[in-house]
């Protein structure tokens, strides 16, 4: 069976296709600056690049070469004879709102969720929305499966998914006004793998953190398979400060600043704390770790502080989480600043030996694979393990395609 995976952007599409009678990947690509001049795909097959310049007015005709390059010879990395071998395609949606609390096929009615959603995710939603509609309109008979970040995050009790805001707003718009979580399908494979790694696979008592560092960055507490709460909130902006994002801050602020910089609110929320804030704004000189940390070694203490703040951050979370959960057996770093970044892993676990969290160094600076980079003796196992949320849109694709 093959699986098509779509994540559509504001102005970019990544797509992966599956062949799920082993789980391989047959290609992978991105399609860039849609809507923009010098449009590109970049379709890939392994190791191999096959570059495709044309302009993209909007993902309709981003799809319409995806399928192009899917099934072009195979000198030129065409992996189809037809598009007929695509059995059905998995679109990552960024917010379903409460309506939904795992994957669905796509129908009318579920457009009209994503499409309500839309100033919960104003940026991905309706480029999400925009990738389902395409790939109904060049491939109708094909199956569409929806799969929504915020859906494992819907077992939260209300303890943690409620704002202290008056009632009346709760569910006034349409939407209710709640914490929502992001990132779900990297919380929920890498939670599953710990425990599988672990050996508690099934255990309803097996509780993990998990730390999904990146350019965005999101902190979850599961036990049993099942999250309890998480860093994200209404959209994905709060939590802890993040590439761009301003994470949580005093609301008060936007008033202030607004105020004597003579700013709207939509001006305020979705350029300065989405697009400049964050480590970026802190540091000035990017929203890359890598960067930072070459900045950073360099002598930039600005650089340095956006380091030590993001850790001192993400180091809260972790123990407030255990906290939440009276207790951990593990905490996961994942994603890409969390699988590759050994100095902000170490940095995240200093002061957690009150808990009994102790760091190997040797382990802690290995690269690759699943593994433990806890010492022996430390009485909260942490590990390494990388994510694969295209996987679990693949895995859940084709499921509900076979029903």
């Amino acid at each position: 069976m093959k699986i098509l995976v779509i994540n559509g952007g504001s102005s970019s599409l990544k797509y992966q296709l599956y062949d799920m009678t082993g789980g391989d990947v047959l290609c992978k690509g991105v399609c860039e600056r849609i809507g923009i001049a010098d449009g590109i795909l970049t379709h890939r097959i392994g190791d191999a690049k096959y570059p495709y310049k044309q302009d993209m007015k909007d993902h309709t005709e981003a799809i319409a070469l995806v399928f192009k390059a899917l099934t072009a010879p195979a000198d030129n990395g065409g992996v189809l004879k037809s598009l007929d071998e695509i059995d059905a395609i998995g679109h990552r949606v960024l917010h379903g709102g409460d309506k939904f609390t795992q994957s669905i096929i796509v129908t009318p009615e579920v457009e009209k969720v994503i499409e309500d959603c839309f100033p919960l995710g104003p940026l991905h939603n309706p480029a999400n929305l925009a990738g389902i509609r395409a790939c109904k309109k060049l491939m109708p008979n094909v199956p569409q499966i929806a799969v929504f970040d915020t859906a494992f995050h819907q077992t939260m009790p209300e303890v943690a998914y409620t704002y202290a805001i008056p009632r009346e707003y709760y569910d006034k718009y349409g939407v209710k006004i709640r914490r929502y979580g992001f990132h779900g399908s990297s919380h929920r494979y890498v939670s599953a793998k710990a425990a599988e790694f672990l050996g508690r696979e099934g255990d309803p008592n097996f509780r993990v953190v998990v730390a999904h560092l990146g350019n965005g960055s999101s902190f979850s507490a599961c036990k049993g398979g099942e999250c309890q709460d998480t860093s994200m909130g209404l959209t994905p902006l709060e939590g802890i400060p993040m590439g761009t994002r301003s994470g949580s801050i005093d609301p008060a602020i936007l008033q202030f600043i607004i105020n004597r910089e003579n700013m709207d609110v939509g001006t305020m929320v979705d350029k300065v704390l989405n697009k400049q804030s964050g480590v970026l704004g802190i540091s000035g000189v990017s929203s890359d770790f890598r960067d930072l940390e070459s900045a950073a070694a360099d002598g930039n203490k600005d650089a340095q502080l956006a380091l030590d703040i993001f850790c001192y951050a993400g180091k809260k979370l972790i123990a407030g989480y255990v906290a939440a959960l009276g207790g951990a057996d593990a905490i996961v770093f994942t994603a890409g600043v969390g699988e590759n970044g050994p100095d902000t892993r170490a940095a995240m676990c200093e002061g957690l030996e009150f808990m009994g969290v102790k760091l190997d160094p040797d382990e802690n600076a290995k690269r690759g694979g699943e593994r433990v980079i806890s010492a022996p003796d430390s009485k909260i196992k942490v590990l390494v393990i990388p994510t694969d949320e295209e996987l679990v849109i693949a895995t859940d694709t084709m499921k509900l395609a076979k029903k």
